[in-house]
């Protein structure tokens, strides 16, 4: 397979000449396995770990096939479907997507919640060839006579298992029972328990199956440490590793977790954002702007990001609490170590977890490396290395409509003294940018102040001292409790 370019495999001269101006040339496990035959028009089920490239995979065929269609498109009457689990996967396919349909002159429409459906409605009436959506929305509109799947010539879902883990299973049935029984289908999944089974039996026909980099196998090119901590010590630890340079994603159990953890970090000096179910629609792209931009370094996340969200150059994940099983442990992991490229996965522990972070680190077949470390240890550095850079929180002030920057140089705060200064401060919210992103490569981290090498310090306390004051006081849009 690694002799095989996109063209050898059947991908049109347009789609490859444009993916090769992107520097996309050699098709990664998933895509030479399954292209073949997507493209000839059978229904596959592919099976790859997330990063494994199956965005492309199942793209490039819905691109060509429909481009290659005589059928027109009507109002109303979609001609592709892509069902994802969440609204930043959807947001993310739809930017791979944009170049190939502007390419091949189709039409695209991104449909789910937490926005008003108005310019929804008023694209599919005027007609579009793509509709990319999320489940719930998407019955809604249907339901309410705006869409039809009648004319639906190729169905993809992706992160099928996801979609089961949410509890989309009954909404992602009906609606392809509103597809034509014959139309071509593409499933993919990193896993095939066996709700996605069940519906493998019933959709697919004949379906080609393919599997590459099984979730079951970890990334060879992931380090993977347990650090030992103390609950007293947990907060040092990570600042430490967030201070290192690279971006960093933060898991937490719950959303309070998230949001506790990126008002601390902030705090620090360390700029942060924070991904959860409680954030509306647009704070979540406002986040993922300030994060893909680089004026945020770390995304402090719940399992929302776990899949399906792609970010270049992720160099460290960091569980600070642990997750409950091992599929979720492989799929936070996987927002590192991404396209061939290495990445460390850190887990905290504390006393009480080591049974379970033993059990969990079994069953995902990985073998860390444990240290018992605290503030200043040398371990580290040598997960993390390179100087520490404490610029000040993130900022975003009321009324600004792109991406803030790190709000000036400060001195980070240590773990202790920090709940006085906190208060009832509330979470920030992130940039308002939703500009597309597709084509950029590696975007460099947010600046570097003059704390670099230093340790946290006494958290600053005055009005106007920047850093956490000017955070909590200039960029806090306050929010319902």
């Amino acid at each position: 397979m690694t002799n095989h370019t996109f063209g050898t495999l059947g991908v049109p001269a347009p789609l490859c000449a444009l993916l090769d101006a992107r520097g996309i040339t050699v098709p990664t496990p998933i895509q030479a396995a399954t292209l073949p035959d997507s493209l000839a028009g059978r229904d596959v089920l592919g099976r790859g770990r997330t990063g494994s490239g199956k965005t492309y995979a199942f793209l490039l065929p819905l691109v060509a096939r429909l481009t290659a269609s005589t059928n027109a498109t009507k109002p109303g009457r979609p001609r592709a479907l892509i069902l994802a689990p969440t609204r930043e996967l959807v947001a993310q396919i739809e930017e791979a997507l944009a170049p190939l349909a502007a390419a091949s002159n189709l039409t695209t429409r991104t449909v789910f919640g937490g926005v008003g459906q108005a310019p929804q409605v008023a694209a599919l009436r005027r007609g579009v060839d793509i509709v990319l959506a999320c489940p719930g929305r998407l019955e809604d509109l249907i339901q309410q006579g705006h869409v039809s799947l009648a004319a639906i010539e190729i169905t993809v879902l992706d992160e099928a298992d996801h979609m089961a883990d949410l509890g989309f299973l009954p909404a992602v049935k009906r609606l392809l029972d509103k597809t034509p029984a014959r139309s071509q289908r593409l499933l993919f999944s990193a896993t095939l328990d066996d709700a996605v089974h069940g519906l493998v039996q019933r959709y697919l026909h004949a379906p080609v199956v393919h599997e590459a980099d099984s979730l079951e196998a970890p990334v060879e090119s992931m380090d993977h440490h347990v650090l030992h901590v103390d609950a007293a010590g947990r907060l040092d630890v990570l600042l430490d590793l967030t201070a290192a340079p690279g971006r960093t994603v933060v898991f937490t159990r719950t959303k309070h977790g998230a949001k506790k953890l990126a008002k601390q970090l902030n705090a620090a000096g360390v700029p942060a954002v924070e991904l959860h179910g409680n954030l509306s629609q647009n704070a979540r792209t406002r986040t993922m702007d300030a994060f893909h931009s680089g004026a945020a370094q770390t995304l402090v996340a719940t399992d929302i990001a776990a899949r399906g969200i792609h970010v270049d150059d992720v160099t460290l994940v960091i569980h600070a609490d642990p997750p409950m099983e091992h599929k979720a442990y492989l799929h936070r992991s996987g927002r590192t170590a991404r396209a061939g490229k290495g990445g460390v996965v850190v887990t905290l522990m504390l006393d009480g977890q080591r049974a379970d972070v033993r059990d969990l680190t079994r069953k995902a077949g990985i073998k860390p490396t444990t240290t018992r470390a605290g503030k200043g240890h040398e371990v580290l550095r040598e997960i993390a290395p390179g100087e520490r850079h404490y610029p000040g929180g993130f900022v975003h002030a009321p009324g600004e409509s792109g991406p803030a920057q790190p709000s000036g140089r400060r001195k980070p705060a240590s773990a202790s003294g920090q709940s006085q200064a906190q208060g009832r401060r509330r979470g920030q919210t992130a940039p308002a940018s939703s500009a597309p992103r597709q084509g950029r490569a590696k975007v460099a981290p947010a600046a570097s102040g003059s704390g670099q090498g230093r340790r946290p310090a006494q958290l600053a306390s005055a009005p106007n001292s920047g850093g956490a004051a000017a955070f909590s006081r200039q960029g806090v849009r306050r929010r319902g409790r």
